[in-house]
């Protein structure tokens, strides 16, 4: 059964087809919001939110063929509503930015935790858009739609982004030397 099928259901009090939708999107969702506020309990909790908003606005959801998009705006605004409140005290987790090292051939934990820790030195848009364009495969339009901007800036924070992945990923561990 596809989405637009369940979401018609689900608005007519069918709570099984949303359960149904629940399980199709959950995962894609709590590791996006666990990228984005890197803690695996506040983002169940914030997962078990958006879907709980969604259920609540699905009526309002105008065209069912952008439940994905809806959705993950959804997952956005509570990740970022939490970020907003927690931000005064926290400062930027840097425990995995010397855990793999930075030559030589690595294992994929290692590369794992390099690449971890190069997107820590992301500022939190540019790592929303590589988590949204990389992990879950969102396009450009998409990605403009769940962040609530032009195009033109989803690409340009994506492609700095990932020019800043680059640099910090490079085996040698020195972002281009030459260009300085």
């Amino acid at each position: 059964m596809e989405d637009r099928d369940l979401i018609l259901k689900a608005r007519q009090g069918d709570v099984d087809a949303y359960n149904l939708l629940v399980s199709r999107w959950e995962k894609r969702v709590f590791n996006y919001i666990l990228k984005l506020v890197r803690n695996r309990e506040d983002a169940l909790d914030l997962c078990q939110d958006a879907f709980l908003k969604a259920y609540q606005n699905l009526k309002k959801l105008d065209d069912p063929s952008k439940f994905a998009g809806w959705l993950f705006r959804i997952a956005h605004n509570e990740a970022y509503s939490l970020l907003r409140k927690r931000k005064p005290e926290d400062g930027i987790d840097t425990a995995l930015l010397d855990a793999a090292p930075m030559g030589g051939h690595m294992q994929p934990v290692e590369t794992a935790l390099a690449v971890e820790s190069a997107m820590t030195r992301l500022s939190p848009e540019q790592r929303e858009a590589v988590v949204l364009k990389v992990y879950q495969g969102f396009k450009f339009e998409e990605m403009a739609e769940i962040l609530d901007i032009p195009l033109s800036t989803v690409k340009s924070r994506l492609y700095t982004a990932l020019d800043l992945l680059k640099d910090a990923l490079a085996p040698t561990g020195v972002s281009h030397a030459r260009n300085a």
